[in-house]
């Protein structure tokens, strides 16, 4: 194919588009504000911790084909392990309750007819109303669609649609969790099976990337940060970079902008897009307790600070989603760490107290999800002819997840291709 196409981000939006057209045979160059790629999907040595942890917690389902597609683009299948069944634990700090929510493979849900799979308390009629959400206007939120306020609410609408949208159900868009929900869950447990990154998920996802893309000569210009383009009637004529260089965008390339809202608004003036100060909180505790091998992957907890514990070794993270709202983000971590840890230890049956502990706050963790800030996400085609937007924030039908990072880059990646064709 004709002409470079310049992508300007390494986030998973970023490699997802690069890895794509390289595979049609496109040329590509790619420039990277930091000095490492993978954006907010990062592995990294933690010095405090002595270990590598993830920069945040985030979970990938056996449904996610475009995940999947990319694993399988970049050779790193087994650098993610997919668990034998859809069954989620869960712990309510509150009461003190334990369930485990358990599908079966089919997309027939017999599931919710046994109470012991389902959320206790729900009988079968609430999964059946529930399902109004498929029907939810693009204005509604989730607890304008979801009407019930019983056990079902509680134990499940609420806790996912903190983890799905990272914010409270009063203003994340019901659109955005039934997208979620109709590519897994509504598919059966086979789509919905979680899958886990053993070494890390930027180990799994980001470096098997950047490696593909050395081995087909691409490689990426780091601290390369986008100041602005200069642009004619109808495409962009050239990138300006922070470093004082100007890349010039010849008639037959492209240019691709995977950049977060913020970025992006800061790039191009005259763009409007969502927020994207929505907050996610993490915690990481190293912890040395027999009882920790004991411990499922993944527990989600209700009633907590906590929204999700996940295991990896003698690492145990915590997610906080819309830890802004849930007002976290300006508490001391001093007295912040030992109350998440109380009820994590209480979670997991585990006695003793962390060797050590970090915490870390995403200020700027995802879009605003709430029905104005979707109608804000911009298209990934804009008004100029050589210009693309990559990103989980663009609009992919799908929340801030890393399912819809990729995806947008497959969907760029086609455009692309098609104006080079």
């Amino acid at each position: 194919m004709s002409g470079v196409v310049h992508v300007v981000g390494t986030g998973l939006a970023g490699l997802s588009t690069a890895v794509r057209l390289t595979a049609r045979g496109q040329a590509v160059r790619i420039y990277e504000a930091a000095p490492f790629a993978g954006g907010r999907c990062r592995t990294f040595h933690d010095p405090r911790l002595s270990r590598d942890v993830d920069n945040g917690n985030h979970l990938v389902l056996s449904g996610n084909t475009s995940a999947n597609a990319y694993l399988r683009a970049i050779g790193a299948e087994e650098k993610m392990i997919t668990l034998p069944e859809a069954a989620f634990p869960f712990f309510d700090a509150g009461t003190g309750a334990r369930w485990r929510v358990a599908m079966n493979d089919g997309a027939i849900p017999w599931w919710v007819s046994q109470p012991s799979r389902r959320v206790p308390g729900t009988r079968l009629w609430d999964y059946l109303r529930s399902a109004r959400l498929a029907w939810a206007g693009a204005g509604q939120t989730v607890a304008e669609a979801v009407t019930d306020r019983g056990p079902l609410w509680q134990r499940f609408w609420e806790p996912m649609t903190w983890a799905v949208l990272n914010t409270t159900p009063d203003r994340g868009a019901a659109s955005l969790l039934w997208r979620v929900l109709a590519e897994t869950f509504a598919k059966g447990g086979a789509r919905c099976r979680p899958m886990l990154a053993p070494s890390g998920l930027g180990t799994a996802l980001v470096d098997p990337a950047v490696e593909h893309l050395a081995r087909h000569g691409v490689e990426i210009a780091f601290g390369r940060a986008l100041k602005g383009v200069t642009n004619g009637a109808d495409r962009i004529e050239a990138l300006h970079f922070a470093d004082g260089d100007t890349v010039s965008v010849a008639s037959e390339d492209r240019v691709v902008l995977a950049l977060p809202p913020t970025r992006l608004k800061a790039a191009l003036p005259w763009i409007d897009v969502p927020d994207d100060d929505s907050a996610i909180l993490n915690a990481h505790f190293v912890v040395d307790d027999p009882a920790l091998a004991k411990a499922p992957p993944i527990t989600g907890l209700v009633g907590a600070d906590t929204h999700w514990i996940f295991v990896k070794g003698d690492v145990v993270s915590l997610t906080v989603s819309a830890a802004d709202r849930m007002g976290l983000m300006g508490e001391d971590p001093q007295t912040l760490a030992p109350r998440l840890w109380a009820e994590t230890a209480r979670a997991l049956n585990l006695a003793a107290q962390p060797v050590t502990w970090r915490i870390n706050k995403e200020r700027r963790a995802t879009f605003d999800q709430s029905p104005g800030g979707v109608a804000k996400r911009p298209k990934a085609r804009t008004a100029f002819t050589n210009l693309y937007l990559a990103g989980d924030a663009t609009d992919t039908g799908l929340p801030a997840t890393i399912e819809g990072a990729i995806r947008s880059g497959e969907q760029v990646a086609k455009l692309a291709s098609k104006l080079a064709a």
